[in-house]
């Protein structure tokens, strides 16, 4: 077992994008429709999965938690901006959750997600980070995307997991695979823009990575609630929020993806539907584009 469990006292930083900043939970059960997350930090109107996983340590741990996440994050953008800003001190726990902002953009590069994520994963076990990662699940079903637009936005978020299976391979650590939980593809477990996890969504993400750790033996004397302490977003806000912020964010990445989606469609042959399985276990049963 690593010393740190055998502590009083735990260094957690929390590295990532809009979800690790906390967006679709809003602090005090606000109404805001506004999840862009744009400029967007951590604390600044939004709790998150991560702060309740910091405060449910701090039911039994001195905790000192630093949320390094910022909205729109990529994987270049973490490791550029992020990790430098960390320090060189000792880390007990950090939480690296990033990569859907890449696969929406037309810059998408999964050699050089790869190379960023390896360099996080080095500074931050070096330091003695037990690493906290997921492996995602297919967002184009919880966006509920025609299949033309689905398969190619699975094609990268796979080339996402598969690099984040080498990741986990090589550093260890704690990763769910979100695709092992089937409330992901429940309504309730999202905010009004199915991208961001809702408070259900929030919690569930702290509750299993708490559970992970007490596993390892950590001592976790409360858990994060899996209850809401909030209503969920009334239809009004959903419709509210599907003029003022759906439809442009739709428009804006829009230009990035699909025009690459069409071309791919258009000019690649698509694995068949039994190929397009949503959690390979492993490397072999991968085309090999994704394992590269």
């Amino acid at each position: 077992m690593p010393s740190p469990w055998r502590n009083v006292s735990l260094h957690y930083v929390a590295l990532g994008d809009s979800t690790t900043v906390g967006v679709g939970d809003p602090m005090n059960g606000s109404s805001t429709t506004d999840l862009s997350g744009a400029g967007a930090r951590p604390g600044e109107g939004w709790r998150g999965w991560a702060s309740l996983l910091a405060d449910s340590l701090a039911s039994t741990h001195r905790v000192t938690f630093s949320n390094y996440a910022t909205s729109g994050a990529t994987v270049p953008v973490v490791a550029t901006e992020q990790l430098p800003s960390t320090g060189d001190g000792p880390v007990d726990l950090a939480s690296l959750i990033v990569g859907v902002n890449d696969t929406l953009r037309s810059t998408f590069d999964a050699g050089r997600i790869r190379e960023h994520l390896n360099l996080c994963a080095e500074q931050l076990t070096a330091r003695g980070a037990l690493l906290l990662t997921v492996r995602f699940h297919d967002h184009g079903q919880v966006f509920g995307l025609p299949r033309w637009l689905r398969r190619p936005l699975w094609h990268r978020i796979e080339q996402v997991n598969v690099a984040f299976d080498d990741l986990h391979a090589r550093f260890g650590g704690i990763r769910l695979d979100m695709a092992d939980y089937p409330e992901v593809y429940r309504r309730d477990f999202w905010s009004v823009d199915r991208l961001h996890p809702g408070e259900r969504g929030h919690r569930k993400l702290a509750r299993a990575f708490a559970d992970e750790l007490a596993a390892r033996g950590l001592r976790i004397d409360v858990r994060p609630e899996l209850d809401c302490a909030y209503r969920p977003p009334s239809k009004w806000a959903n419709a509210a929020w599907l003029v003022r912020e759906g439809v442009p964010w739709v428009g804006r990445r829009a230009n990035d993806l699909l025009p690459w989606a069409a071309r791919m469609a258009l000019t690649q042959s698509l694995p068949s539907a039994e190929g397009m399985r949503l959690r390979p276990k492993k490397r072999e049963e991968l085309p090999p584009v994704l394992r590269t």
